[in-house]
């Protein structure tokens, strides 16, 4: 028998392995727009895979099974809609009351500047004119940013439940190719990882719903503090309609911010509002949400940390979220790989050494 050299593979040096980085960050940067609504479906396909599963165990046909989880997604998001619509048509009833809240104002203000500084009603309209003149290109800009936040986010709504279809359909495909790219003898490990990664996904919803829940609670005791009416509905419909990026927090604190300004009949009312939720964002991006998402994964809160920031430097605020799930992936495939054991540590919670 003619005995096969073995050679230790050769390591990557530290300019290789910075090459490799570069060019991931560019294709996940400039790819952006394929690879966002290609990895929700996947999300969404994994979490739905074992309900189709069982389904087809129960003798329900493989595209029915697919069909009626769908479903099920659709009606989920056509409910988070249909909350973000409830919202603007109640704020647009109250847009007459707040046009002349907002006309008393103004004469407040204006009022007091003349009495305060001296600043009489002609001085006021030339600032405000010079204001408008010099901020109709940012207020361009914000617009133009929102009206793109919007249009992307209505892509993704049509076009993800169609990759979740196709990647659900073709998923034995799919695991085929799979194992046909790595050698045969790592096609234990390969179905090891797509069971875990499927584990994974769950534990990352089960995350996902305790980060709405625990932000959900903070908006309403946050409201609730200031004085506004229904912290509770008003704390947790904003909480809900976060998962739609930058459009969901927006028009969700539209109608607080009315109540509070018509209720009290002050502008500090408002601004306690825009604080409140300003505030909750910004402990759920970075305090909640890796805490509670990482301690499932066994994940550490840093490696946590510094993915959601790199996923929203990248991809924005669908980033935030889902380069989670991604590091997850990453942390099985380094915990099965002998090469990879130091990022294995690098990213595990230390629990083991506790």
């Amino acid at each position: 028998m003619v005995k096969i050299p073995i050679y230790p593979s050769k390591k990557a040096t530290p300019l290789e392995i910075f090459q490799y980085l570069f060019i991931v960050i560019v294709i996940l940067y400039f790819g952006r727009s394929l690879f966002i609504p290609l990895s929700f479906a996947m999300l969404i396909s994994f979490i739905l895979y074992p309900v189709c599963k069982w389904m087809e165990q129960k003798g329900v046909n493989f595209n029915i099974a697919i069909g009626l989880s769908l479903i099920a997604v659709a009606l989920l998001f056509a409910t988070i809609l249909f909350l973000l619509v409830s919202q603007i048509l109640e704020f647009s009833n109250e847009w007459q009351t707040l046009e002349t809240k907002l006309e008393e104002t103004i004469n407040q203000l204006s009022l007091f500047l003349n009495n305060q500084f001296g600043v009489n009603e002609e001085k006021q309209l030339n600032y405000i004119k010079n204001a408008l003149n010099n901020s109709s290109s940012q207020i361009f800009t914000f617009l133009k940013d929102t009206l793109y936040s919007f249009t992307e986010s209505l892509f993704y709504l049509l076009i993800v439940p169609i990759f979740s279809a196709l990647i659900l359909f073709y998923r034995q495909l799919l695991v085929q190719a799979l194992y046909h790219i790595f050698p045969l003898d790592k096609k234990e490990i390969i179905h090891e990882i797509i069971v875990e990664t499927i584990h994974e996904y769950y534990k990352f919803i089960k995350g996902m719903l305790v980060v709405y829940m625990i932000v959900g609670l903070l908006n309403s005791i946050g409201l609730a503090i200031i004085g506004i009416p229904y912290p509770f509905l008003f704390g947790f419909t904003a909480s809900i309609l976060t998962f739609i990026p930058y459009v969901g927090i927006m028009v969700s604190s539209l109608l607080p911010i009315t109540v509070a300004w018509i209720t009290f009949n002050s502008i500090w009312y408002p601004l306690g509002v825009i604080a409140v939720f300003s505030l909750v964002q910004v402990l759920e991006a970075y305090i909640i949400f890796p805490y509670a998402v990482g301690s499932r994964l066994k994940i550490n809160t840093l490696a946590m940390l510094v993915m959601v920031i790199a996923g929203g430097i990248l991809w924005g605020a669908a980033g935030m979220i889902l380069f989670i799930p991604f590091i997850s992936i990453l942390k099985l495939i380094a915990d099965r790989t002998e090469s990879l054991k130091s990022l294995s540590l690098l990213l595990s919670d230390g629990a083991k050494f506790q």
